[in-house]
């Protein structure tokens, strides 16, 4: 249970975050400054905010639970970041930092026409608020643990942690949500530092990193040929690659941040500064987890009643955050995962806003804004539908990975599909990119649901792993709109 002194830490970092949005927001005069910045951001404070927003409480959960209860194959995707710098900083960088744009989406538009660009905008705003909703409800619902308020008030947890990242991130704009989410970053990396030294201090050492397979996890193969082996190493290297790679390539919350540094190079640092951070968080978090099964394989008692190691690994984490830290250590690691979500949620507002603002309101004729009063105002709407969706989501099975994975992830490669075809494929046509969006998330779809839609609902029983949901809805949706391209020749093949 949280004392005075762990709510007080909370209510002073939820506080500290809005008046920084406050400060940064009385400096924004245009639109155009409360999307990018100055334009000129520094690649350090870009890329580890990038980082932030994708890792999110999301991740901040689910890897110490997979990790403790699944196995270490997850972690393996941080070999994967090499290969992902180099694809993202070498060959789509270039391409997208030849024209600054507000919105990503503007880039689809120039080669492949209007129905398109909105298309790959409402791709967008689905994704993002289904997993600004997703992460906002798994947020309260830790909290609601560590906290010992119960389930009942996991809407009211929902609404709180909502309005802070709201607020600040409407008021401020890109800049206070991008100096906000490096303090965030450091505060949950601090926090499951924190989480590992106290169990290495109960043990008296590092006794718990573990030396063989533990029982509790699965089997975790190199490589399989059964599409419903959960996971295997050769999947997560695939699947993190192909997801890393689209978001990057086109996901608004990161492209806008590509768009807020000086150029190309700078914009390939802040690259670099992201995959670094991850990498780094990527094993951090998988060693929080396994320090938490050391933990509980030595002090089974402690686990909370009727909770077990296997079937409770994603609550064994804010479990422990709640009832075994020291006073005070608690509320610093309860406002690092209240940060974990603020950074993730803020990106989406302003992110989400911006794509309003710029590909619907503005490209229509709908209106202008030239100030940031609108935007603000949106962002605000915006962050109210969010809240309200969250509600929705404790209807989807799985562990917090499957579920993340099948439901927030769901649009990423078609969405990078249509970036693809503007920018890479010089004989794509507008309706060879409208088919291959329609292959590719089809394809989504039933690899995501498999276990549903063919009669096998529950956990584990899929007939399609969802590590397989990126790698082959992109090879679907790139190979069904290059043919349909050729067959199909209608719209722009104008050069980009």
């Amino acid at each position: 249970m949280l004392t005075w002194i762990d709510w007080a830490i909370v209510a002073a970092y939820a506080a500290g975050t809005i008046a920084m949005g406050w400060y940064y927001g009385r400096r924004r005069k245009t639109s155009q400054e409360y999307f990018l910045g100055s334009g000129r951001m520094s690649p350090m404070l870009i890329g580890v905010s990038s980082f932030a927003t994708l890792l999110s409480t999301i991740s901040y959960l689910s890897m110490p639970g997979e990790a403790l209860g699944k196995g270490p194959a997850w972690m393996t995707n941080a070999l994967a970041l090499p290969f992902i710098y180099l694809t993202v900083g070498y060959v789509l960088l270039p391409v997208y930092m030849r024209r600054k744009v507000t919105s990503a989406y503007e880039l689809l538009e120039d080669r492949l026409g209007l129905s398109i660009r909105l298309l790959g905008a409402s791709l967008f705003l689905i994704l993002r608020l289904v997993w600004m909703a997703l992460l906002i409800y798994l947020t309260a619902s830790a909290l609601s643990v560590m906290t010992g308020l119960g389930p009942e008030a996991i809407p009211w947890i929902a609404a709180a942690a909502g309005f802070v990242a709201v607020v600040y991130a409407s008021v401020g704009g890109l800049q206070a949500v991008v100096v906000t989410d490096f303090v965030q970053a450091c505060l949950l990396y601090g926090g499951a530092l924190l989480v590992v030294g106290v169990v290495s201090y109960e043990l008296g050492g590092l006794g718990w990193v573990p030396t063989s397979w533990d029982p509790n996890w699965d089997s975790q193969p190199l490589f399989s040929w059964d599409p419903a082996t959960r996971i295997t190493i050769s999947g997560t290297l695939t699947s993190y690659f192909f997801w890393y790679v689209a978001t990057a390539g086109g996901d608004q919350t990161t492209v806008q941040r590509f768009m807020a540094t000086q150029d190309a190079q700078a914009a390939r640092r802040s690259m670099a500064f992201q995959v670094g951070s991850s990498g780094l968080t990527v094993v951090t978090l998988a060693l929080v987890g396994f320090a938490l099964l050391g933990y509980f394989s030595t002090f089974p008692e402690r686990l909370g009643e009727g909770m077990t190691l296997a079937a409770n690994a994603d609550e064994a984490f804010p479990y422990f955050i709640a009832s075994q830290l020291p006073t005070g250590v608690t509320g610093l690691v309860v406002a690092a995962m209240f940060a974990a979500a603020m950074s993730s949620v803020d990106s989406g507002v302003n992110s989400i806003t911006a794509v309003v603002r710029t590909d619907f309101v503005e490209r229509l004729g709908w209106g202008k804004a030239s100030t940031t009063g609108a935007p603000k105002w949106t962002a605000f709407a915006i962050g109210a539908v969010v809240v309200a969706a969250s509600t929705t989501m404790g209807s989807v099975p799985g562990n917090i990975t499957a579920v993340t994975t099948k439901t927030s992830n769901l649009l990423t490669t078609p969405i990078f599909g249509l970036f693809f075809f503007a920018l890479f494929v010089p004989w794509a046509t507008t309706a060879g990119a409208w088919v291959g969006t329609i292959c590719g998330t089809a394809t989504a779809v039933l690899i995501a649901f498999s276990g549903p839609i063919f009669g096998l609902t529950a956990e584990g029983l899929d007939p399609v792993s969802f590590q397989w949901i990126a790698p082959t809805a992109i090879t679907v949706d790139i190979l069904a709109g290059c043919a349909a391209s050729k067959w199909l020749p209608f719209g722009r093949k104008e050069n980009a």
